[in-house]
């Protein structure tokens, strides 16, 4: 968790774009795209969808890992 805490702040610092994983529907998926928001207190993140730019609430607890692209 703490190597994706440093990609999480480096990435919203550089706007660079990251290949996702996270649980959904007891699945894992993977989403490339860009990292908009963070809220650890809430929680909470917003990614942006490389694919369709669609922006996704999902919260942190979800996240499986974060590379860069």
């Amino acid at each position: 968790m703490e190597q994706v805490n440093f990609t999480l702040i480096e990435v919203l610092y550089t706007n660079k774009q990251v290949y996702l994983t996270y649980y959904k529907k007891g699945q894992c998926i993977t989403d490339t795209g860009f990292i908009q928001f963070v809220d650890s207190l809430g929680d909470l993140f917003i990614f942006i969808d490389d694919v369709f730019g669609l922006k996704n609430k999902m919260r942190l607890s979800e996240l499986v890992d974060v590379r860069l692209a």
